[in-house]
């Protein structure tokens, strides 16, 4: 099952290192391609939705239309970690 998010708070390479390695570390998840632009993730793999979508709101990074102020923040720190490790 492939899937197709839209997200909230991707700001820089920073937050898309951070989404991908931990997105890379489910079970049966292959791949994750990440736009900044469009605020996209796509995840390739035998994987639920909603345990993409768990850890999405774990990091900052929740659906489109979902965001707070708390998942903001944890956002700039999961971004912050994420340019540490580039």
């Amino acid at each position: 099952m492939n899937v197709f998010i839209e997200v909230e708070n991707i700001k820089c390479g920073g937050c898309v290192n951070s989404i991908k390695s931990n997105l890379l570390k489910i079970d049966q998840v292959d791949d994750v391609e990440i736009s900044i632009e469009e605020n996209t993730i796509f995840v390739t793999g035998l994987v639920q939705k909603s345990a993409i979508l768990s850890k999405l709101n774990e990091l900052g990074y929740p659906e489109k239309g979902t965001n707070s102020v708390l998942k903001k923040a944890k956002s700039y720190v999961n971004c912050a970690i994420g340019k540490l490790n580039e």
